[in-house]
């Protein structure tokens, strides 16, 4: 039984306001259509952005409710294909009569509930309220270079350890299920080491996800994922990046002031 549902009354409004300000042109975070965040409802379900429309001008409207585990389930069965997994984002009733089909949620919306599912198995505190999945073209452009992977391997300046934490890096899979699957195998590897979950997740060749308890802590973690990326491009072109240690980087999380600092940009203040 497919358990989506079109419910614009529970889309709340930090919700909302995250989804446009991500979609603002001048960010260059997305274009036309492209990305899509979420929030964790109370009930343990997911709000999160329908396929199709743009996160600039998006209304509650443009949302779906979807069960994680249902989503999940797809993903984790070897034998679903993505007709399945299309199918169980689909809002029964929500048929249009322009012609426009039924609301469904974002193929993407994997990688939205797998942050949730990774949290409960592992027996630690979800600290993703809210997910913002963006295409930045500065990051974008790393992704898809051949410092992809490497680009990211260590911290290059002190406030974006601050604010990214342990970025997570996912190499590149088609967008929907096959994405949710290799997704879903490196979250969980994350958080098996780390006991938390990530703050920034570079998807190979496609774009980043920002995890946080808040929509402003969202927002902060793409602006600085961006201003990352630059750091980095700005580095290679003059020969390459001196990063920082993982013995400063270390010393750096443990400082009191650091950990305060942190939870506070979490919490967006």
């Amino acid at each position: 039984m497919n358990h989506t549902t079109w419910e614009p009354d529970l889309v709340s409004a930090p919700l909302l306001s995250l989804t446009t300000q991500l979609g603002e042109s001048a960010r260059d975070l997305v274009v036309l259509a492209e990305g899509n965040t979420s929030e964790l409802l109370d009930d343990g379900r997911l709000a999160v952005k329908a396929s199709g429309a743009g996160l600039a001008h998006a209304k509650s409207e443009d949302f779906v409710v979807v069960d994680i585990d249902e989503v999940m389930a797809v993903v984790d069965d070897p034998t679903t294909t993505q007709t399945d997994l299309s199918d169980v984002l689909v809002a029964a009733g929500t048929e249009r009569p322009d012609g426009a089909g039924p609301r469904r949620g974002s193929i993407e919306a994997v990688v939205h509930a797998a942050v949730h599912i990774a949290a409960r198995e592992a027996g630690i505190p979800d600290t993703a309220r809210f997910v913002g999945h963006t295409h930045p073209t500065a990051v974008v452009g790393l992704l898809a270079s051949v410092r992809a992977e490497e680009a990211w391997t260590h911290i290059v300046y002190s406030d974006e350890a601050v604010v990214v934490g342990r970025p997570l890096f996912v190499p590149y899979a088609t967008p929907g299920l096959a994405l949710g699957r290799i997704y879903a195998r490196a979250l969980r590897e994350y958080v098996a080491r780390h006991r938390t979950l990530p703050q920034l997740v570079l998807l190979a060749n496609h774009g980043i996800v920002a995890l946080a308890p808040t929509s402003a802590g969202v927002e902060a973690v793409s602006t600085m994922a961006v201003k990352g990326a630059r750091v980095r491009a700005i580095a290679y072109s003059v020969g390459g990046v001196q990063p920082l240690s993982d013995e400063d980087v270390d010393k750096f999380f443990a400082r009191e002031d650091i950990v305060e600092r942190r939870a506070n940009l979490a919490r967006g203040r």
